[in-house]
Formats: structure tokens, sequence, C-alpha cells
């Protein structure tokens, strides 16, 4: 029988992000194969907690709307535990790290998400390099009391040996539903057009949240230039800011809105492109996604999307900060859809969410 995991994360339902999806996804997976993955995550008015759901006492972020912090609890009910997986370093990532100790149990750590990356949320200027340097430290401290850490990819995985982290460095892929995310039939695709108003013609698009370190001016600053309506999904802090510049634009620039998951193997196989311009992505589900659905990406040549994007084969990179090669690359993603769509579609099982899990079982048994 698999080992018994709890996995504390401060991200979870109900805000929808990457890592809520991945912690999701990962024990139902657990689950499929007969084990029990325990989650701890921060109570949230709008979430009734399931079987193995352990909300803990939070607080609403005042730096990030739609954002929860869990006091650091270790909650009743996990007498069960084999192995505990830390999806955060900050308070419930803390108090994981007070069951392992506790019980000399094993701790694994995920790194999903530079915590650099967010300084500017919290200050500007000279402050945020401080808040940034801080952050760094802090995260190779809590990595390095870690049996074991996982990444989502190379990149990560560098990153964290740049910043002097020395505990055992695995790359787990968060992995991709592909049950869920594959082709859609046309109807389908011409009824989402329809639900949406979105015209015929070429679109290009992306989904996922909305925030200012994702570098989304970058869609706009190309949209008047191509011959296509631009399309995003999602929400999150950025999205004003957007709509209020999409307005000045001589361009179709569409906004969507959240967007329910039963909606997005549409949202990716309606799109002509899906562009990311993000450069702080530790893996870039959402790039894995629309590929699984035969969608190319044309996304930065940094952070994980190096990795991510097959270049040439399941989309194209562009170099950071260049909005010519950024146009370029979804002029030419247009004009060679056919081949790349076919390309995205042979890759899938390498990026399936039962290769992930297989991975990771096997980090986890290292560690026991």
């Amino acid at each position: 029988m698999p080992p018994a995991v709890a996995a504390f994360t401060d991200t979870y339902l109900p805000t929808v992000n990457g890592v809520t999806y991945t912690v999701q996804s990962w024990r139902d997976a657990w689950a499929e194969r007969g084990g029990r993955m325990h989650v701890v995550y921060p109570r949230a008015a709008d979430h009734a907690p399931a079987v193995r759901e352990h909300p803990v006492r939070s607080l609403t972020f005042p730096f990030y709307e739609g954002f929860y912090a869990g006091l650091p609890q270790v909650p009743s009910g996990l007498w069960d535990v084999d192995v505990v997986h830390a999806h955060t370093p900050f308070s419930l990532g803390l108090a994981g790290g007070r069951l392992a100790r506790s019980r000399d149990l094993p701790l694994v750590a995920s790194y999903h998400t530079p915590t650099a990356e967010y300084a500017d949320y919290i200050a500007e200027g000279s402050l945020s390099r401080v808040i940034e340097r801080v952050a760094g430290a802090y995260e190779k401290w809590f990595m390095n009391r870690a049996d074991a850490v996982v990444v989502p990819s190379e990149p990560a995985r560098k990153h964290l040996h740049e910043l002097g982290v020395d505990a055992p460095v695995e790359i787990v892929p968060n992995g991709v539903d592909t049950d869920r995310f594959s082709p859609v039939d046309e109807e389908t695709l011409a009824a989402f057009r329809e639900r949406h108003h979105l015209p015929d013609g070429p679109l290009v698009g992306y989904t996922g949240r909305h925030g200012y370190e994702k570098n989304l001016d970058a869609i706009l600053e190309v949209a008047p230039d191509l011959d296509a309506t631009v399309v995003f999904g999602g929400d999150g802090p950025a999205r004003g800011s957007l709509e209020s510049r999409a307005a000045d634009l001589d361009a179709d620039v569409r906004f969507l809105g959240f967007l329910d998951r039963e909606e997005l193997p549409a949202f990716y196989a309606v799109l002509d492109v899906f562009a990311f311009p993000s450069p702080v992505e530790t893996q870039g589900l959402v790039a894995l996604e629309a590929n699984a659905c035969g969608t190319p990406v044309v996304g930065v040549n940094a952070g994980a999307l190096e990795e991510t994007i097959d270049d040439g084969a399941t989309g194209f990179h562009f170099p950071r900060g260049d909005t010519d090669a950024f146009r370029a690359g979804i002029e030419r993603a247009i004009r060679e859809n056919g081949r790349l769509r076919e390309a995205c579609l042979r890759r899938r099982e390498a990026v399936s969410l039962d290769h992930a899990v297989d991975t990771l079982a096997d980090v986890y048994a290292s560690v026991l």
C-alpha cells in the first residue's frame, strides 16, 4: 500500500491556481492508487472540507486579494502519516516541519514559486530588493531542512542549487490530467465561441492568474499588430490595469474572467496560440495543458518555459523583453498551427499526471 501523506499548503480551495490544482490532482491520484493523502490548508468560508481535508484558522492576506494566510497549526486527525509533504516554506510549511520533527517522519518540500518574485506586492524600489534577498535566504534555510525537495523542472532545480540548497532536489512534473485536457470536437468549440461571443478567425489567448509578475502587458503590446482576437481567461490583481490598457488599444481584446475547470479544455483548444510571456514560472502548467489540447505555446525563453516549450515543436521561444520576437513567434505559430498541433499531441503521455505521480511515489520511497 502507498505510504500515508500529510500535505501542508498555504494555497488551496476556493483559491484556484497551479498549486491548488497540483495538490488536488496528486491527492486524487494517490487515492486512486489506494493511498491516503491528507491536506492541511487555510480555512476559507467558501470551501467546505471533504474527507482528509483539514482547515486551520486563517487570516485574509493583506497584500494579495483572494489569498488566505493559515496559522502554523498542526490539526488533529493526522495519526496515520508516514511522510510529511510541505508545499510551502511559510506558515503551514513550518507546521508541517514541526509535525515531521515531533514524530521523526521524513519531510518532503515542494518548490512551486520563487518567493522573491512577489516582493513587489509588498514594497517597491530598494526595499523590494532587500525583501528578495531575505526571501532567497529563507527559502535556502527551509529547503535544507527537508529530506528531499521536489521541483517541477530542471531550471527550478538549477535555481535552488544557485541559492545554496544542498538537500537532494528531485524533478517531479506537476502533471497534466490528459483525460480532461485533450482535443475537443468542433461542435463543442463552436458552442464555446458562441457562449463567449468570440468571433471566427484566429484567436490568441492566455488563461491563469493575472499577476503583475507574469508580464501579461507584453500580450497587449503585440495585440494591435496581430490579425487575431486576443482573449484573456482567469482573474487576479493585474486584471483591472490590463482591462484599462486594452480599452485604449486599436485591437480586439476580450476578457472572459474566471472559467470553470470544465471549460478550460475548450478554451485551450479554441485558441490558435497560447501566449505566455511570464518569466517566473517553475513549470508553467497552463502551457502543458494547452499543449495537451493541441495548442502551441509562444513563451518567453526564461524560467521553466525554457524547458516546458519544445522550441519549434510544441511552440516557440522569444527572448525576454523582445516584443518584435514575441509577435513574430505568435504569427509563425498561427501559420504553422497544423504541424505544431501534431507535435503537441504526441507529447501528451510524457506530461501526464500518471507519469508525475509515478515519480512522486519514487521520491516518497527514497525518503522512507
